[in-house]
């Protein structure tokens, strides 16, 4: 079983800029498919990026466009999210999670979710 511990998330201004990592132990990270997702309350988790197993191939559906940016170091079982031009919509909390079968917009899809951290973003 692969567990994951999110962390980085903090409060910023419009505009602003943060930098979210996701720590991977258990199981062979460099095989996973992995992903960012986030949440605010009373919605349903909203797929930010996702991440080949190599880390070449990337997608991220075009609410985000190119503000964000996944990347991993598989020697490090790490998963980023670089986030730039922050702005108060983004307020949620962001999960990693490892991708197990079906369609990558769609939270079911993946597993071995934490506690998330939160990113607020201030007008």
């Amino acid at each position: 079983q692969v567990q994951l511990v999110e962390s980085g998330g903090g409060s910023v201004q419009t505009g602003g800029s943060l930098r979210l990592s996701c720590e991977a132990s258990g199981g062979t990270f460099s095989m996973y498919t992995m992903a960012w997702f986030r949440q605010t309350p009373g919605e349903e988790r909203q797929l930010v990026a996702v991440v080949a197993p190599s880390g070449i191939s990337t997608y991220s559906p075009d609410a985000v466009g190119r503000r964000f940016t996944i990347s991993r170091a598989n020697a490090k079982n790490m998963v980023y999210l670089e986030m730039n031009d922050l702005r108060p919509d983004d307020t949620a909390v962001y999960y990693c999670a490892r991708w197990q079968s079906g369609n990558y917009n769609y939270a079911s899809s993946f597993d071995s979710w934490d506690q998330g951290t939160q990113v607020t973003v201030s007008s």
